[in-house]
């Protein structure tokens, strides 16, 4: 880390990586801090009060390059860091709906003050669109019979806790993963469609080589395939350079990629899984940008 640089801390959370951040930033350096979860931002806006060379900015990291606008940082940025997901404090807390180990209001957004909630979305979406949801966005087997039996439930109720979802969804699934609730996959497909968290990553991944400095890095953390599909083919893509005709007349520079890959993946050793359950299935990813 440059200890006079621009960075952007794409999901601040509760602020455990931007700590970390600027922890190593000496006096001139500037961190950005994004999220669209109001809790997140108040968080965030304790950390600003007592430290200048932060500021946070409520806006979703698909907004990266206005927010590096709207805040006024100027130069080039050298180093972006996306940790995709929930977090663990919208997990805990029932109220937010985001998980089913304690019942709570069928929400799941990040910003509840925007858009359609999860139990409004099962309500208003046909059958079919349930089970390709189920199917796109976890990989669920018996997505068919699980949007059959929200269909047929809510003629008679309308689904309105995690609880309720949860016990129909165990209820009308025939087998169990290892260590898995049956309703784990129905419940990350519908937050990433009513968040439209593939649909951000893309947003920002579009933005992030024009707001890199050279050599300044791409870190993203993601935590299930349809995350890390997106992630790999854009690092990967970017690596290789514009596709052009053969024989047209460009420089090495020209056709080279914005992006050089840096190491392989990395995930949590067993320790660190054994320490956090929640960081099992993370994988990091780093690349740098080119001249």
């Amino acid at each position: 880390m440059r200890p006079d640089g621009i960075y952007i801390d794409g999901t601040f959370g509760r602020g455990g990586h931007a700590r970390a951040v600027l922890a190593r930033l000496g006096p001139a350096g500037r961190l950005v801090g994004l999220d669209r979860d109001p809790a997140a931002l108040m968080a965030a806006r304790d950390l600003e009060l007592i430290d200048p060379r932060f500021v946070a900015v409520q806006r979703p990291f698909g907004e990266i390059a206005d927010a590096v606008a709207a805040v006024g940082v100027t130069g080039r940025v050298q180093g972006i860091l996306l940790d995709l997901g929930v977090s663990s404090p919208q997990l805990d807390d029932p109220g937010r709906g985001f998980s089913f180990a304690s019942d709570g209001p069928l929400d799941m957004r990040m910003d509840p003050s925007h858009g359609r909630s999860a139990a409004q979305w099962l309500a208003a979406a046909s059958q079919g669109e349930i089970a390709r949801l189920l199917k796109e966005y976890a990989e669920e087997r018996f997505a068919a019979r699980i949007a059959r039996a929200v269909v047929q439930q809510r003629t008679k109720a309308p689904l309105m806790t995690t609880g309720a979802l949860a016990e129909l969804v165990a209820r009308v699934v025939p087998t169990r993963e290892p260590g898995k609730h049956p309703a784990t996959r129905t419940f990350q497909a519908l937050r990433i469609q009513v968040n439209d968290e593939l649909g951000e990553l893309r947003r920002c991944l579009d933005q992030v080589c024009d707001l890199l400095a050279v050599a300044g890095r791409l870190v993203v953390i993601s935590f299930h395939s349809l995350e890390d599909r997106i992630v790999k083919r854009f690092m990967r893509g970017e690596s290789r350079g514009p596709l052009l005709p053969k024989g047209l007349p460009v420089t090495g520079v020209q056709a080279q990629g914005r992006l050089r890959i840096l190491g392989k993946p990395v995930r949590p050793s067993d320790a660190e899984a054994a320490a956090n359950p929640r960081s099992r299935s993370a994988i990091l990813r780093v690349a740098e940008r080119l001249p």
